[in-house]
């Protein structure tokens, strides 16, 4: 548990909520309010509303609570780690892993696995989402990032909220989009039809954008790099398939291609490029192009680079 003081001195009539959030940079103005609302924030010893109007002489105290228990039951998985300092963990995760426990996948999850390895994650995710920023499907392999703490969490979110976390994907999709780059732009929402599915919509839904580059050419498949600027579920998997080229092993968005049988979904999250907490300076982290790609890769024959 941290406690930190803050002295108003200038004349400010903002809002309570509106103050903390601009005088600590690692907490959303929501993370603040849920510290409000668990009655951490004290303004002159008693706890005020949100919208109460800082005045100067106020003495705010904000108490950061530690990360909330869970039932999660620790296992002693393998991990893959990229970097870890105390706030975040860095995972590069492997193709099969599912992220956080849900009905019909309570072990085996990389929280599963993260607890064990660590005494400590995030509690602001939720009970079954401790430390989780942001998720990647099950069969993609690739960068991860969790929170050790709320602060960290926080911190994170805010970024991946205001989208200004680079991120880019390697996938192997069958035939190659008709241009060597472009942008794709298709709303989604959740198929009506296969609620495991999502689709693209003419209106309504979420906004979603991917720009790609097809990096080399083979004569069944392509190798793509893919940057997702929003962060919709299923995206970057809907929008291959738009543009006629579906992951390779997708088995939602493309079936089975009897040329490649063994192939599962040849998607991975390559590099991503942050602000850690505390730190000035943006990191990147690379997650090693993975054994199922090289190896198919290799037995390809090019036909011609992506010249875009």
């Amino acid at each position: 548990m941290k406690t930190i003081e803050f002295l108003v001195e200038e004349c400010s009539d903002s809002r309570l909520d509106v103050y903390l959030a601009q005088r600590l940079p690692d907490l959303s103005r929501s993370g603040v309010g849920r510290l409000i609302e668990r009655d951490c924030v004290l303004v002159n010893g008693r706890c005020e509303r949100a919208s109460y109007r800082v005045r100067p002489g106020d003495r705010i105290t904000v108490t950061i609570l530690p990360p909330e228990p869970t039932d999660i039951t620790p296992e002693d998985i393998p991990l893959d780690v990229l970097y870890e300092d105390d706030q975040v963990i860095v995972i590069n995760k492997a193709k099969g892993m599912v992220v956080h426990p849900a009905p019909g996948s309570k072990r085996g999850t990389l929280v599963n696995a993260i607890l064990a390895h660590s005494d400590s994650l995030s509690g602001v995710g939720g009970e079954e989402r401790p430390g989780i920023v942001h998720r990647l499907d099950k069969d993609t392999s690739g960068v991860l990032i969790t929170a050790k703490n709320p602060v960290a969490h926080e911190h994170l979110a805010r970024q991946f909220k205001d989208r200004r976390v680079r991120k880019l994907y390697l996938a192997i999709v069958r035939g190659a989009p008709a241009a060597n780059r472009g942008r794709i732009e298709g709303n989604l929402a959740r198929s009506r039809s296969d609620r495991t599915r999502f689709t693209t919509v003419a209106s309504g839904g979420r906004t979603a954008v991917t720009d790609y580059r097809v990096l080399r050419r083979y004569e069944a498949v392509s190798l793509v790099l893919l940057a997702p600027r929003t962060g919709r579920t299923h995206q970057l998997r809907v929008h291959l398939r738009l543009v006629g080229s579906p992951a390779l092993g997708d088995p939602l968005y493309g079936g089975r291609d009897p040329r490649f049988p063994g192939a599962t979904l040849m998607l991975h999250a390559w590099r991503l490029r942050l602000r850690l907490p505390g730190q000035e300076q943006e990191r990147e982290f690379r997650a090693p192009l993975p054994a199922r790609f090289r190896s198919l890769l290799r037995s390809l024959k090019a036909s011609r680079p992506g010249t875009g």
